[in-house]
C-alpha cells in the first residue's frame, strides 16, 4: 500500500514507523530537514522535503499512485489544504487529517466535511482523544492505562504490582483457582522494559511489573483490588494546564464524576481568566505549577490527584513530582518526548498520558481493515490490543486453542460469543463472527494478520 505521511513530528514518526514494519511503501513529508532526517534514520521510509499543502511537493512524494494521505502537521489549515489537494487534484482514495481547533471541530459545521466541500474521510482531534484518556485513568484510580473494548462491555486496564500486592508470586494459572468466577485475564506483563505474555501460566507478578489485564467491565472494582489497587476515585482534583486539554478534560470530569472539586494552575492570565468565566464552580489560579505557594493555594495538602497538562514535558514531570512531595496522593502526567516515559514510574508517578501514542492508536483504529474494531498501543508502544471480528477464513475458527500452534508473541485475552464474555481456555472453540481481544508484539502483526485471515494494513 502506497502511503503518504505529511508532517514528522512525533505522531508521524510513529505513524511512519508502525506502517512501515507492515511492508507498506511509505513517504513522508516535512519542511524541517532536521525532522525529517530523524525520521529516515530510524524507519525504512521514504522523505521529501517541503510543504506538504504545495501540489508540486505532493506530486514528488508520488500522491499520484498513493492509497492514502495521513496529514499530521502542526498547522489544521496545511492538514485541510494537502486533502482537498489530494482529492481534487490526484482522486486519492482515503484522507485523514489531524485537526486541533475546536472551532474546526464544532458539530455545527460537522456537514463540511464530504467529497464537495472539505474532502475529509476521518478526522482526528489529539486534544479530544487526549482528554477521553485523561478521565479514563481518573475514573479508575490505580490504573496507568485504560481503554474500552468490546463497545464498553470489556476494559483493559494497566496495573503496578507494588511491593505489597497480593498476587506476587502467584502463578498466572493459579488466578483462576482463586478467583473462580472472576472474569479477568492478564494478557502481558512488561518487565524491565521487556514484554513477557503470560500464555503458558507459569509466569509469576514481581514487584515493579507493569501488568495489563482484560476484564468485565462490572468487575473492574474486584479485579483492582485482587492486585493491592484499593485506591478510591478522588473527590478533588488539581490540573496543571488550562488549554484546550485541560479544559476539555474539565468537561468531561463534570458530565462524569458530578461531586468532583477541581482546581485550574494557568499561568497565561488571559487564559486563567476565560477559564473562570466558562467554568464557575471550579478554582482557577493564575500561577506557576512549579510554584509551592501556588500549589498550597490550589489546596495540595488535601488533594488526592493532581494532572499535569501543560505542554511542557519537563513542567509536567517536575510539577508532578512536587505535587506528590507537597501531599498528593497520585500523579498523573502528559509526556510528549517518547524517551522520558520509561523513566517516570522509577520517579514516582503514577499514570503517563502520551498523546503520540493516544493518536497513533486512533489512526491504525480507522485504516485497518473492516474486521478490525479498535487498536490500542500499550505504553511505550512495545505491542498491540487489537479488537478483531473471527472470520470464516480465518485458521482459528472451529478449533480448541489449545490444538492451534499460536505464536508465543499473540494471546487471546477475551472472547465475545455474541453477549457472552469468554475468558478463553485450552478448550475454548472460537466461531465465525466471534469478537476477539488479542495482545500482539509490535513485531507479530504479519502473524496475526495471517492466523485471522485479515489485511490489517489497508481498508
Amino acid at each position: 500500500m502506497k502511503i503518504i505521511i505529511c508532517g514528522a513530528g512525533q505522531v508521524g514518526e510513529s505513524i511512519a514507523s508502525h506502517l512501515a514494519e507492515e511492508d507498506n511503501d511509505v513517504t513522508i513529508i516535512d519542511q524541517n530537514q532536521e525532522r525529517l532526517r530523524r525520521v529516515l534514520d530510524h524507519s525504512d521510509v521514504s522523505g521529501v522535503e517541503g510543504l506538504a499543502s504545495y501540489p508540486e511537493v505532493l506530486q514528488k512524494a508520488g500522491v499520484e499512485e498513493a492509497d492514502m494521505v495521513i496529514a499530521v502537521t502542526q498547522s489544521d489549515e496545511v492538514n485541510m489544504i494537502v486533502c482537498q489537494i489530494a482529492h481534487s487534484m490526484f482522486s486519492t482514495p482515503l484522507k485523514i487529517a489531524r485537526i486541533r481547533s475546536q472551532s474546526y471541530l464544532d458539530p455545527r459545521i460537522e456537514e463540511i466535511y464530504n467529497s464537495e466541500n472539505l474532502p475529509i474521510d476521518y478526522k482526528i482531534s489529539p486534544e479530544h482523544e487526549v482528554s477521553i484518556a485523561v478521565s479514563k485513568r481518573l475514573q479508575i484510580p490505580g490504573a496507568f492505562d485504560v481503554a474500552n473494548l468490546a463497545a464498553g462491555n470489556l476494559q483493559l486496564i494497566g496495573v503496578l504490582c507494588h511491593e505489597n500486592c497480593p498476587l506476587l508470586d502467584v502463578s498466572t494459572r493459579h488466578l483462576k483457582d482463586l478467583f473462580p468466577d472472576l472474569k479477568m485475564n492478564i494478557i502481558a506483563i512488561i518487565r524491565s522494559g521487556e514484554i513477557i505474555i503470560p500464555r503458558d501460566g507459569t509466569h509469576k507478578m514481581e514487584p515493579l511489573d507493569r501488568v495489563y489485564f482484560v476484564c468485565d467491565v462490572n468487575q473492574i472494582k474486584r479485579s483492582m483490588d485482587a492486585f493491592g489497587h484499593e485506591e478510591k476515585t478522588a473527590n478533588s482534583i488539581i490540573i496543571a494546564g488550562g488549554g484546550e486539554i485541560g479544559k476539555k478534560t474539565v468537561e468531561i470530569l463534570q458530565d462524569k464524576m458530578q461531586d468532583i472539586k477541581i482546581s485550574i494552575i494557568e499561568n497565561n492570565r488571559d487564559q486563567a481568566n476565560f477559564l473562570a468565566e466558562i467554568f464557575p464552580n471550579v478554582s482557577v489560579i493564575n500561577g506557576d505549577a512549579l510554584d509551592p505557594e501556588i500549589l498550597t493555594e490550589s489546596g495540595i495538602l488535601n488533594a488526592e490527584t493532581f494532572v499535569s497538562l501543560t505542554n511542557n514535558d519537563e513542567v509536567n514531570i517536575l510539577s508532578a513530582l512536587l505535587a506528590r512531595r507537597s501531599g498528593a496522593v497520585r500523579a498523573v502526567t502528559l509526556i510528549n518526548k517518547p524517551s522520558y516515559i520509561p523513566l517516570i514510574n522509577t520517579l514516582g508517578v503514577n499514570s503517563v498520558i502520551s498523546p503520540a501514542q493516544i493518536t497513533v492508536s486512533s489512526i491504525l483504529s480507522k485504516i485497518r481493515s473492516g474486521s478490525i474494531k479498535s487498536i490500542h498501543s500499550i505504553i511505550e508502544e512495545k505491542g498491540e490490543v487489537i479488537e478483531a471480528r473471527a472470520l470464516e477464513s480465518s485458521k482459528i475458527v472451529g478449533k480448541p486453542l489449545k490444538s492451534l500452534k499460536l505464536p508465543k508473541s499473540i494471546c487471546i485475552g477475551a472472547v465475545y460469543k455474541g453477549k457472552q464474555l469468554v475468558i478463553p481456555v485450552g478448550e475454548t472453540v472460537i466461531d465465525v463472527d466471534d469478537t476477539l481481544i488479542v495482545f500482539v508484539k509490535k513485531d507479530a502483526i504479519k502473524k496475526l494478520e495471517s492466523i485471522l485471515s485479515i489485511r490489517m494494513d489497508l481498508m
